[in-house]
């Protein structure tokens, strides 16, 4: 029987040389949300018809995205690689918007954070968009999962 969701994700910390205390918060709650509900179904048949739940590892190798799609019982299935040059402006640009907003949260009136959130909300949106145009064939995701991960991606790419 088909379970297309993920159940557990690992990011390779490896690659995350450093994050700030909201970055940490953000991370908790994209896996915490993630896993709470997602739908996540890999377009590869497997030979024994596997279709899961799915366990992910998330890293970043020579520039590019590794999404290691593993079985509930950690047995590794296929390993997905995304080129990030599409991304690397989506990423910048969450990571100025995300600032902005992080030091309107303690400085500015509700007005100004509102405007600030909306502006980082549609900036996520975007992305989320992006994600799943280029996992269409791959992967299939739907908005709130593209969304959470693309949180994550953004995660894997913090340089201090």
């Amino acid at each position: 029987m088909a379970d297309p969701r993920i159940i557990d994700v690992a990011l390779d910390e490896r690659t995350i040389l450093w994050r700030s205390a909201d970055v940490e918060q953000e991370r908790r709650i994209a896996i915490f949300d993630l896993i709470e509900g997602n739908h996540f179904a890999p377009a590869r048949v497997h030979p024994d018809g596997y279709a899961g739940p799915y366990r992910i590892a998330l890293s970043v190798e020579e520039g590019r995205l590794a999404l290691h799609i593993k079985r509930e019982d950690d047995t590794l299935l296929e390993t997905l690689i995304l080129a990030m040059g599409r991304f690397r402006r989506p990423i910048r640009d969450y990571f100025a918007i995300c600032d902005s907003y992080y030091q309107a949260i303690r400085a500015s009136t509700p007005q100004q954070i509102e405007t600030v959130d909306m502006a980082r909300r549609a900036l996520h949106n975007n992305a989320a968009e992006l994600l799943r145009e280029r996992l269409a064939g791959k992967i299939d995701v739907d908005f709130d999962t593209a969304r959470r991960l693309f949180t994550l991606i953004c995660v894997l790419h913090i340089r201090g």
